[in-house]
């Protein structure tokens, strides 16, 4: 089998000891090419070329989940198309691995190797669903590029953490859980629509629900991990249904201390509940607005500013090694 390995040597867990054992394990196995990321974007140029070339059976991305969504995104430049595109493999080598993880990976690079020997020599794949962000017709954000989404997509206040964590890495700050808490906390204190959402959410045959202040998109779960601890936002979200949705109208002191606790106790049986909680499960499409500018993420990537935007659940999008 012809495989590309998609290497970010910046990844936090990725060593070049590791991607040296790695690439001698599977080069034993596969044709390999092996590339390594030499700037933003990188990897969804990798995975366009492979997804062109014609005779790149398989990609496997070793880092983080941005290297994951940049190869997927290449991979799909074109559209969905699982019995043409090459399959998808992951190596977890990030802080986080979300998507490997919801994959039934082990979160070891190592591990996580010799999990997908074993499957290609088995020959054990599944077609996964995805999430799509298009730009919306008729509003500033209408010549937003279509991106796609292996787990999550955020928009209002998880993005704005999402932003003030990149800026910090950008500073030379190691992606780790405390970081991600610290900046939870300055962007509650600082977050001026906590009381009076400026988002409203608009869906095909639905009334709008307006005022609200965070909005979390799921295409799985767990949302993410702390450590080693899942964190269920949306506890029925699935790469086998369309997207789940969480949205908070509230995030005075006391949400927060309420919503917080139930992230934290969540489990795949309950998630957050109450008066200011909404959960929506297996979405085909919708949109949300905002009446001022915010920040937008798709997994874990802060995008900048936006004030519309509209996803999409793709079922059986890519097919993937696990």
């Amino acid at each position: 089998m012809r495989a590309l390995l998609v290497v970010n040597p910046a990844a936090t867990l990725t060593s070049a000891r590791t991607r040296d054992v790695l690439t001698h394990a599977l080069a034993s196995d596969l044709k390999l090419e092996v590339a390594s990321t030499e700037y933003r974007g990188h990897a969804r140029d990798l995975g366009r070329t492979a997804a062109e070339d014609g005779e790149t059976e398989l990609v496997i991305a070793l880092g983080g989940d941005g290297t994951v969504n940049e190869v997927v995104n290449g991979l799909l430049h074109g559209g969905p198309d699982p019995e043409r595109l090459p399959r998808l493999a992951v190596v977890p080598g990030g802080s986080t691995n979300v998507f490997a993880r919801a994959l039934g990976l082990p979160n070891d690079a190592v591990e996580a190797t010799g999990a997908l020997l074993d499957a290609l020599h088995t020959g054990t794949e599944r077609t996964v669903g995805l999430g799509r962000a298009d730009g919306v017709p008729g509003t500033d954000d209408a010549g937003a590029p279509p991106r796609w989404f292996t787990f999550c997509a955020g928009f209002g206040f998880d993005a704005g953490v999402v932003g003030r964590v990149e800026r910090q890495r950008e500073r030379g700050r190691r992606s780790t859980h405390p970081l991600y808490v610290r900046q939870v906390l300055r962007q509650f204190l600082r977050e001026p629509h906590r009381r009076h959402g400026t988002i409203t959410l608009e869906r095909p045959g639905e009334k709008s629900t307006e005022g609200l202040v965070l909005s979390i998109v799921c295409n799985t779960a767990p949302w993410t991990y702390l450590g080693n601890k899942p964190v269920y936002a949306a506890p029925h979200a699935s790469f086998d249904t369309g997207l789940d949705l969480l949205g908070l109208s509230r995030l005075t002191s006391a949400a927060v201390g309420r919503y917080g606790t139930q992230l934290l106790t969540s489990s795949p049986e309950r998630g957050p509940r109450g008066k200011h909680a909404l959960s929506l499960h297996d979405l085909t499409s919708f949109t949300l607005h905002s009446q001022v500018p915010l920040p937008f993420q798709m997994d874990g990537d802060h995008l900048g500013l936006r004030t519309s935007v509209g996803f999409a659940g793709v079922r059986r999008a890519l097919r993937v090694i696990a």
